[in-house]
């Protein structure tokens, strides 16, 4: 297992706030950066996690390879401030980014896809602009699915997910009527949102919600694809990289992203 939490070589780091939320830059240490913006949210179930999660992210060697900037927010964790506080503290980094003027898309992995979800949702209904979303393995949903009822996957299972959202919602965790911008599988109208790409493992919690999520944008005819992998390692990309399964997951959402660069 590779766990890398420090900068490598082909990354210039800068350590800031950003709207007064702790954030890390990440630019190319060879290149000018192109001019083109993207927020990378952190996973751990809105419990556990940090920004410096990023270096071991998909995000980092976009950086290397497409010479993006990455902005990764250091959003408060479940058990310092519940709903709203992390998906607050990712938008204002969003509204920084946009007073820019070039071009933004907002990912993560896990409760930061959920995040990605929720602040696409978000800057949506507050007339912000985000060109593309990438939630991978999204955290969506407060309430059971078929894949997240009695999942004893790796890394990440049942208990562990009803504790997230527990933690994240308190009294609401098992509400039905809570924000979208809490738990985005709540959304009734998908449409307006922006073009997404995706993928998860078919043995894990979140599979069912995530595979929905596509769908329901599909729905609204929002552009949106997900690949699927025979595995329930939650995050398998970012522990196992060097797997079979992980490089064929990595090489996909790179073309991916490639694609949604050649059309900003």
């Amino acid at each position: 297992m590779r766990i890398i939490l420090t900068p490598d070589k082909g990354l210039r780091v800068e350590k800031t706030r950003l709207n007064g939320v702790p954030s890390l830059i990440l630019r190319p240490a060879d290149r000018e950066p192109a001019k083109i913006g993207l927020i990378w949210i952190h996973g751990g179930g809105f419990i556990t996690g940090m920004k410096e999660m990023v270096y071991m992210s998909r995000a980092a060697d976009l950086v290397k390879q497409y010479g993006v900037t990455v902005y990764a927010p250091g959003y408060r964790l479940a058990w310092r401030k519940p709903y709203p506080a992390a998906v607050e503290d990712c938008y204002r980094v969003l509204e920084y980014m946009s007073k820019k003027g070039e071009p933004v898309m907002v990912g993560g992995e896990s409760a930061g896809g959920g995040l990605c979800a929720a602040v696409c949702m978000m800057a949506r209904d507050r007339g912000v602009h985000i060109a593309y979303q990438f939630p991978l393995y999204p955290m969506l949903s407060n309430l059971d699915t078929e894949s997240s009822r009695d999942n004893h996957g790796r890394i990440w299972n049942t208990r562990r997910n009803h504790l997230g959202w527990r933690l994240y919602l308190r009294g609401d965790a098992k509400k039905e009527t809570v924000s979208p911008y809490a738990s985005p599988s709540r959304q009734t109208d998908y449409s307006g949102l922006p073009p997404c790409y995706t993928f998860v493992g078919e043995g894990e919690p979140f599979y069912a919600e995530t595979l929905q999520y596509v769908e329901n944008l599909h729905r609204a005819g929002v552009p949106a694809e997900v690949d699927v992998y025979p595995t329930d390692l939650h995050a398998f990309d970012m522990l196992y990289p060097e797997e079979a399964v992980s490089r064929q997951a990595i090489s996909a959402f790179e073309q991916h992203f490639q694609k949604a660069m050649d059309i900003q």
